[in-house]
């Protein structure tokens, strides 16, 4: 349900779309490289992503100590108010204790950024109460959404309880739910339906393991006797910030099926290929360690990063990793968007 005085992006993301998780681009000094920055956010509003999410995970949550997060962040918000005219829901990652997170949304609001998404993993080891209360500080500075992240990059156990207690602040609009696990996603449902907030707010998918399980389906939980069902509306994923044109015909392609309740079977099946995709992507072999990297080097391949380097000099690829992407490339061309990256390249990096 939008409000009056939302924004266009604030209504986009109240409905529900497509977002990608914005990498880093960085040269072989470990510095931002502004020029291949910019070319990443032209790709995804020209792939037709319905916005961005910057300064997350997979935007690497080193940026801060990096000194890098308001410039990242403004280059994004700049280039996609440059590239085109259409509304675009921007979403700024917020991280850290209270203080940090709250002067991180005010930097967001003051860049033009819609919402906030709250990663909890710096609070993780506090009371249920304290982390609602930190929660409550930040959704006071910009529209929240809510983060569940997988422990494997450093996320934490939050059980149905705290999701119910989550959903009763005000201001918070929108839930990734990202613990790539099927008994976590449906705490998340649990405490939404409890809290009677799913008309309020909207499920975004985080889980890269089922990513088009989780746009089809529609979840049943329990309220005083009577089903509820929720859906996913969106998604915002990392997996995203690559193969990103089909990834938006994806999304289009399983929002109309699931609204006109006719799922093909070709469609359910896409479910395998898509995680297998990811499993190489996401370095599940190695429990995520060359997660980022990954992403990268699909993109390196395609011209739009130089390289797989991050700010970690220890993180990069996986041990057999890039010959898992090999046999993904190899199995799935009809997933990527190779062609579409080509054609349009040299405009990305020379506007």
């Amino acid at each position: 349900m939008t409000r009056d005085d939302d924004t266009p992006g604030l209504k986009l993301l109240r409905a529900g779309t497509a977002i990608p998780a914005h990498p880093l681009a960085l040269d072989a000094r470990r510095t931002l490289d502004e020029r291949r920055q910019r070319a990443l956010s032209r790709y995804y509003v020209d792939a037709g992503a319905g916005g961005l999410a910057v300064g997350v995970h997979t935007t690497q949550f080193e940026i801060r100590q990096a000194g890098l997060y308001d410039r990242v962040l403004e280059i994004a918000a700049e280039t996609a108010r440059q590239w085109s005219d259409r509304p675009l829901a921007m979403v700024a990652g917020l991280a850290g204790d209270t203080e940090q997170a709250v002067s991180e949304a005010k930097t967001a609001v003051s860049l033009g950024y819609d919402a906030g998404l709250l990663s909890l993993a710096a609070v993780s080891s506090r009371s249920a109460d304290d982390i609602i209360e930190h929660c409550a500080a930040v959704a006071a500075q910009i529209p929240l959404i809510g983060f569940y992240l997988q422990p494997a990059v450093g996320g934490a156990h939050l059980d149905a309880d705290f999701w119910t207690r989550f959903c009763a602040l005000p201001n918070v609009i929108a839930i990734k739910v990202a613990p790539f696990n099927r008994y976590r996603t449906l705490d998340v449902m649990r405490g939404l339906v409890e809290a009677g907030a799913e008309d309020r707010i909207t499920l975004y998918t985080g889980n890269d393991d089922h990513i088009v399980l989780d746009l089809l389906l529609p979840f049943h939980m329990m309220r005083e006797g009577a089903p509820v069902t929720v859906r996913f509306r969106g998604g915002l994923l990392g997996h995203w910030s690559v193969w990103t044109q089909t990834a938006m015909q994806l999304y289009r392609h399983c929002r109309a099926a699931a609204e006109a309740g006719d799922i093909p079977q070709d469609l359910l099946a896409l479910d395998s290929r898509v995680t297998e995709c990811n499993a190489a992507f996401f370095d599940v072999e190695n429990d995520f360690a060359g997660c980022i990297a990954g992403c990268h080097e699909v993109l390196r391949r395609q011209g739009l990063l130089e390289g797989v380097w991050c700010l970690d000099p220890e993180e990069g690829l996986g041990p057999g990793q890039r010959q898992r992407i090999d046999r993904v490339l190899r199995d799935h061309p009809d997933l990527a968007d190779d062609a579409f990256v080509a054609a349009n390249l040299e405009r990305w990096l020379d506007a």
